[in-house]
């Protein structure tokens, strides 16, 4: 498939996790060699088409800054295939827990699957937990299907509340539409909250920024309940899980793990 065609495909997949997203886009990028000058545009396309997928952002600007583009972006396509978030997060489950999810977490999914003594409540919006709660039963994981109206009581009696971030910084995090609910009735009965956040979700504000005035520019639009993401404050969040375990929400855990490229923010010339 020619670069560019393969381009317009990653800007229109939708329903793709931000890993395969990644990858797709990093073979794109890696094979523009013919056209180094457009590079910059093509990331710009790219994150204007997929503009709440953070490890998208982080691969764009990472590439966008580098003195060598072509040999970075097969580098950031690595880290993302080697990510041990989910391993950390294996890891660092209790025993036999309770552990509550929303929708189709995939992160937390590959967490949950490596192990074989927890039993998952997933909670579930208009069906969007169907294919996680299949992926858990290929891997033998104990799971309870739970509407998310119960989302009070669940998050009561579990051990752990588990939130997949798509991007975030030290005081917002963009995740799916429920996980803020989920965590704020975690909070209100002292149940932890864990954010997994794979590589690439950590970025700098101003990507957060324009991320937020996305999402409310859609909102204007449309009813806000109807939008698949939305903005949780990192105050209901305990602690982050990542590549290099868990340690407590706050700014450490935080730091961009890109720089900041501001071409991607420009809005071209019409």
């Amino acid at each position: 498939m020619h670069p560019i065609e393969h381009l317009r495909y990653v800007a229109r997949a939708h329903g793709v996790d931000p890993a395969g997203l990644v990858s797709e886009t990093a073979h794109a990028l890696g094979s523009m060699h013919f056209d180094a000058a457009g590079l910059v545009v093509a990331c710009r396309r790219i994150v204007e088409r997929h503009p709440f997928a953070g490890p998208l952002w982080w691969l764009c600007a990472n590439v966008a800054t580098s003195s060598e583009p072509f040999d970075a972006v097969w580098e950031l396509a690595e880290q993302v295939h080697s990510d041990r978030t989910a391993s950390e997060l294996a890891a660092a489950l209790p025993d036999e827990a309770d552990v509550v999810t929303i929708g189709d977490p995939s992160v937390i999914g590959s967490g949950l699957a490596r192990r074989g003594d927890v039993r998952v409540l997933a909670l579930d919006i208009d069906h969007s937990a169907t294919s996680f709660v299949r992926r858990l039963e290929r891997n033998d994981v104990d799971y309870e299907p739970v509407d998310a109206g119960a989302a009070g009581t669940v998050a009561q009696v579990a051990d752990v509340v588990l939130v997949e971030a798509l991007a975030l910084d030290a005081d917002r995090v963009i995740v799916p539409s429920g996980s803020t609910t989920i965590a704020a009735c975690a909070a209100a009965f002292d149940t932890p909250v864990w954010l997994v956040a794979g590589i690439g979700r950590r970025l700098p504000t101003e990507f957060i920024d324009a991320m937020v005035v996305r999402r409310d520019a859609i909102a204007a639009d449309q009813d806000e309940w109807t939008i698949d993401v939305e903005v949780l404050p990192t105050r209901l969040v305990t602690d982050i899980v990542g590549p290099h375990g868990i340690m407590p929400m706050g700014p450490p855990a935080a730091r961009p793990e890109c720089p900041l490229a501001a071409e991607l923010l420009r809005t071209p010339a019409m």
